[in-house]
């Protein structure tokens, strides 16, 4: 299923918000992304109208199977970009999560799965020293790899 880019931003806010406040309201969405309630409103009825979101007005909302996992899949692209901009091509932290933010809307769910391979298979950055996993939803802020380690272990 193809969304906009603002869709996914929704699912993307819902599916952390529900992580850490377990009930979410259209002020809370709206508080996250910086954007008026009547925004948030529209965004999530139409969300609602391709089942990716349960909401009734005034209510909770949540998010439906198919939007969850697509919220997930949202965030590993994130943190997959992120990860092969900060500890492969060495960019700047601050400047590889905003450029991270823009292209994971550029690329597909399938360049993101072979990035994700290389990153994992090809250059072992799956060990990360807070025990962060690609494949499990484990501590989705700290990037740090332990690859100097690895290297200077090499030498």
């Amino acid at each position: 299923m193809k969304i906009s880019s603002s869709q996914e931003e929704y699912l993307k806010t819902i599916y952390l918000l529900e992580k850490n406040n377990k009930k979410v309201r259209v002020t809370d969405i709206a508080e996250k992304l910086k954007i008026t309630k009547p925004s948030v409103n529209k965004g999530i009825n139409t969300l609602k109208d391709i089942g990716l979101v349960n909401y009734k007005a005034y209510g909770n909302i949540s998010l439906t199977e198919e939007g969850r996992n697509l919220a997930i899949g949202i965030i590993k692209r994130q943190d997959i970009l992120e990860m092969f901009l900060v500890n492969v091509l060495e960019i700047e932290k601050n400047k590889a999560i905003e450029e991270a933010k823009a292209l994971k809307y550029a690329i597909s769910e399938e360049t993101a799965t072979k990035l994700n391979k290389y990153i994992t298979e090809v250059l072992h950055l799956e060990d990360l020293e807070c025990g962060y996993n690609i494949n499990n939803e484990k501590c989705r802020n700290c990037l740090r790899v332990t690859l100097n380690k690895q290297n200077k272990k090499e030498k």
